[in-house]
């Protein structure tokens, strides 16, 4: 009885501790240590003990994805340095990696001194930075801001635009096509509408609805797939990834409450197949599975977790009983097991199926999904 109690309460005050967390630990770390103070821009993973791996290339998306938590940090009312913070973070990725080749575009990876590693022109990269312009765009809706988004998205209607739909992998165009940066666009092109109430941003994200309903989700199965030929029909075996069906529960959602489409059939759909990919010790999230409910990979992310969590909130803000329950019990999940760090604001990225932790490093990838499913939390959940 006590046991049960204790666990119950732990859940209630859930979100509270994770706010504490990102103001408290999470944001002044990756403000610190995460950030160069000789060559500018965000470290891309610091080592065990909490300083920064100064060696590390910079992938061009985890620098838009740190612009984000710090600006949506300051729209939370978090961390009244935020702002400041994303608007210098900002400044370096246009500085860096915007077309530092003389051609249009950001660029896919850059050395640890800013200068450009690889000049691929990725589109799941882009949707990142579409994602931090809008959120940036949302705190003074400054008009340069308002041109870089204008600017990226003539870029991706010029040069990445597919004729079987959705976006090419990139520049130079490469196979297999994947859902991936689909539905990272599609939650920018939400993110885009929530900042500016620009119209057009809901057809843009109209158009990746289709594609999902069209071509991404077996409608039979009930799953996601990853990997795709050129015209958007499917690689077997199929690769499910329990997380991006969670994702996509949070996603539909965004998209029912900008347009008004009933999207409750296929986020309840999606979010009972994420739950069949379990790890039977921890409850948390795999992987990888097949279409059959089988797991693949045993290892579990730390992503997945927020995710599963995010999915619960939808449905929680949609009313579906228990789901708020549900919700509160993810986020003590990810908590007990992944942000449990030695340093503090830090966390643990992956772990076998015997609970030995995989990565060694603290990458700063996993922000975006923390502090996303956190701010998701505070909102909904408090």
């Amino acid at each position: 009885m006590a046991e049960a109690e204790n666990a119950a309460g732990e859940a209630a005050d859930v979100v509270a501790r994770l706010k504490g967390r990102m103001i408290e630990q999470a944001l002044p770390l990756w403000a610190s240590a995460g950030w160069d103070d000789e060559a500018g821009g965000f470290f891309d993973r610091l080592h065990p003990d909490g300083s920064a791996d100064r060696d590390a290339p910079r992938r061009v998306f985890v620098q838009a994805r740190q612009i984000y938590c710090y600006a949506k940090a300051a729209q939370m009312g978090w961390y009244p340095e935020g702002r400041a913070i994303a608007l210098r973070g900002l400044d370096y990725l246009l500085a860096k990696a915007k077309a530092p080749d003389g051609k249009p575009g950001f660029v896919h990876r850059l050395t640890s001194d800013g200068g450009v590693l690889d000049p691929l022109r990725d589109s799941y990269d882009h949707a990142f930075v579409l994602f931090a312009l809008a959120t940036v765009y949302s705190l003074d809706q400054d008009a340069q801001v308002r041109a870089e988004i204008d600017a990226l998205l003539a870029f991706l209607d010029a040069k990445l635009r597919s004729p079987h739909g959705g976006v090419l992998e990139g520049l130079p165009p490469s196979m297999p096509r994947r859902q991936n940066p689909q539905m990272h666009l599609f939650e920018a092109m939400i993110a885009c509408f929530d900042a500016t109430k620009d119209l057009s941003f809901q057809q843009r994200a109209g158009e990746f609805f289709v594609l999902f309903l069209a071509n991404l989700y077996d409608k039979q199965k009930h799953v996601l797939g990853e990997y795709f030929e050129e015209d958007w029909s499917k690689i077997n075996p199929v690769s499910v990834e329990p997380g991006h069906q969670a994702e996509w529960v949070w996603l539909l959602k965004g998209f029912e409450r900008i347009t008004g489409c009933p999207t409750g059939r296929p986020r309840g759909e999606l979010l009972a197949s994420a739950l069949r990919y379990r790890d039977a010790a921890t409850g948390c999230l795999v992987d990888e599975g097949d279409t059959e409910g089988n797991i693949r990979r045993h290892s579990r992310r730390l992503w997945p977790q927020t995710e599963i969590a995010k999915a619960w909130i939808a449905q929680a803000e949609s009313g579906e009983a228990g789901a708020a329950d549900e919700a509160r019990a993810a986020l003590v999940r990810l908590e007990r097991h992944y942000l449990d760090h030695p340093v503090k604001g830090g966390w643990y990225d992956q772990f076998d199926r015997d609970g030995k932790s995989l990565v060694p490093t603290i990458p700063a990838s996993s922000f975006y999904h923390v502090l996303c499913a956190v701010s998701e939390a505070e909102q909904v959940l408090s």
